[in-house]
């Protein structure tokens, strides 16, 4: 329970002297039952305010553990894919994720109907599971420092998903690499960005990512994005937003819909 702030003007009148109602007080005495009685209403408001505000306590300290604990926009890609399908359509055939812990998104997006799904894990994957190595030894995901080309030819994709590890990368890095998945995309390109201020990056090895996660404002990616060229596509925002708020879903993480280059 959050109290209502109090307006410093209604403290002290114009002319200086306190409010009206200490005023008041000062000239006269109440009778002692009545102070009784006006104790006991007060312990009885406290007693209120303090079982009800723990009440209302638990319930917003469980959404900010929610919204400014660890978190993952790789699986926040995860949970948004029905409504990602609806979004884009056919455009869902054949996906590429960049991004840490790709292996859970590929898994998760092959085991949808007719896709088919690539990753690209820009770290070190030593400690993966077998499925994991399993999708790295048959050339689904692949190993690759995205501050560099990647290995597929323009307009290689339908849709490239990319989460997380944009967080990581410097401006002069973010100049080379964000043109590169907009390259290998044909239908769109989707970005997962943490929201600075609100969220903290999940934490893991500093040493596989270089530096910490720079959370961006919105404000900050857009302004990137028409340096670079890039147009939102507001067609697919229009239907993402239709298809989250029929299914109730409200992202976790920054979401940009973006065209790709023609």
């Amino acid at each position: 329970m959050s109290r209502r702030p109090i307006n410093p003007s209604r403290r002290i009148s114009e002319s200086g002297t306190a409010p009206f109602s200490s005023s008041v007080y000062s000239r006269s005495r109440s009778p002692p039952y009545l102070s009784l009685g006006l104790i006991i209403l007060g312990a009885f408001l406290l007693l209120v305010y303090l079982y009800g505000g723990q009440g209302n306590y638990a319930l917003n300290k469980g959404a900010v553990r929610q919204v400014e604990g660890d978190f993952s926009c790789t699986l926040e890609v995860q949970r948004a894919i029905p409504i990602l399908r609806k979004a884009y359509g056919d455009s869902m055939h054949k996906v590429l994720h960049v991004g840490p812990d790709t292996c859970s998104v590929v898994s998760h997006l092959l085991k949808e109907e007719d896709t088919e799904a690539w990753g690209v894990e820009p770290y070190d994957i030593e400690d993966a599971d077998g499925t994991c190595k399993s999708l790295v030894h048959k050339g689904i995901v692949r190993v690759v420092d995205i501050k560099f080309p990647l290995p597929y030819r323009p307009k290689s994709f339908s849709l490239v998903i990319a989460s997380d590890a944009l967080d990581y990368l410097s401006p002069k890095y973010l100049n080379k690499t964000i043109p590169e998945l907009a390259r290998v995309s044909a239908d769109g390109l989707l970005i997962f960005t943490g929201i600075p201020h609100h969220r903290r990056s999940k934490v893991l090895d500093k040493s596989k990512f270089g530096r910490s996660a720079k959370l961006r404002s919105s404000t900050w990616w857009i302004r990137f994005f028409l340096q670079m060229s890039l147009e939102e596509n507001e067609a697919a925002v229009k239907k993402f937003e239709q298809a989250a708020e029929k299914g109730s879903y409200s992202p976790s993480c920054q979401i940009f819909h973006l065209k790709p280059y023609n």
